[in-house]
């Protein structure tokens, strides 16, 4: 799933920061833009137009302007027709440089919008490329609770009523950080990457099962709350169940896939007296500890093996 995004929405937005103004002001900005991409026409103004990818927004800087005024005009204005038929959501002509009339009229009757900046080209790629990948990034709704611990996003997951929040709650009262309760609105940014946040409505609000609904910002503070954290790993809770199998080593490392990305995932049984709080402090240092090069479990393994190795060649050996 990806939100929307428009022409018209994107220079609503960025109207003042970019100092934007439409240059051919007739064209309609309802055009989707639906590449999170930002580029240059580059080899497409030397009429190369193979692999050029029209549905990204294209900036003209000064290097696009200077080679079109080599050409002569009727081949610039040619090139420039092809392009904007091949239906490019809106060109920027950044630097406040000037966009000849014929040019314009080419874009105005393949009905894309041109607008001009003041500001310099890097900085139109500045402003641009991150708001647009951010609006068309793949989001995806979880049900779980995400907080900051140690600098560690924790996402925590389980059946409805096991006790997410409260241990979140907890994890707030001893000085970690609220991201999103019940709802975390995930989003994939990079290869990589999986951002967590709360719906906006909801802000940084929790229920409570017997209390009800609280404002963790109002009670806590300013400090006990994040707008958005990165997904580093998750702590599924479950009851427990003697009948189950659970992982007493941590040499067996479960996954999970969100949006494309595979994030370790610790699974931890309930059962009455056992301090939820502390573990998912312990495991955030864990993971801080393997992400640093310190694996405990396979370090005890290492050991363990190297000390059975005489006796298990003595073993080997004796044939009797």
């Amino acid at each position: 799933m990806t939100t929307g995004l428009t022409v018209q929405e994107l220079v609503r937005v960025k109207q003042a920061s970019l100092e934007l103004q439409q240059l051919n002001p007739g064209v309609s900005l309802e055009r989707p833009v639906t590449d999170p991409d930002v580029g240059g026409p580059g080899l497409a103004l030397a009429g190369f137009v193979d692999r050029f990818p029209a549905e990204r927004l294209q900036v003209f800087g000064e290097t696009e302007m200077t080679y079109l005024e080599t050409l002569p005009t009727d081949l610039a204005t040619e090139r420039v027709a092809e392009l904007f038929r091949l239906g490019v959501p809106a060109a920027f002509v950044s630097k406040g440089l000037q966009f000849p009339q014929p040019f314009l009229d080419a874009a105005t009757r393949c009905g894309v919008p041109v607008l001009g900046s003041t500001r310099p080209t890097r900085d139109v790629f500045r402003v641009l490329a991150p708001f647009v990948e951010d609006r068309l990034a793949p989001t995806e709704a979880l049900h779980g609770s995400l907080a900051d611990v140690y600098g560690v996003g924790v996402l925590f997951t389980g059946e409805s009523g096991i006790g997410k929040s409260e241990c979140v709650l907890d994890l707030v009262e001893r000085g970690h950080r609220l991201v999103a309760d019940d709802v975390v609105l995930a989003t994939r940014r990079a290869r990589n990457v999986v951002l967590g946040r709360g719906h906006e409505r909801q802000r940084h609000h929790m229920e409570i099962r017997g209390v009800g609904i609280i404002d963790v910002r109002a009670l806590f503070g300013i400090r006990a709350i994040r707008l958005q954290k990165r997904i580093e790993l998750i702590v599924n809770l479950v009851t427990w169940d003697a009948t189950h199998t659970f992982d007493r080593t941590g040499l067996q490392r479960g996954e999970r896939t969100i949006l494309g990305v595979s994030i370790p995932e610790i699974t931890i049984p309930l059962n009455p007296g056992k301090n939820i709080t502390v573990v998912s402090e312990v495991v955030a240092m864990n993971h801080l500890l393997r992400y640093s090069g310190v694996d405990s479990a396979q370090d005890f393994d290492r050991r363990l093996r190297e000390a059975m190795a005489p006796a298990r060649e003595y073993l080997e050996e004796d044939d009797e």
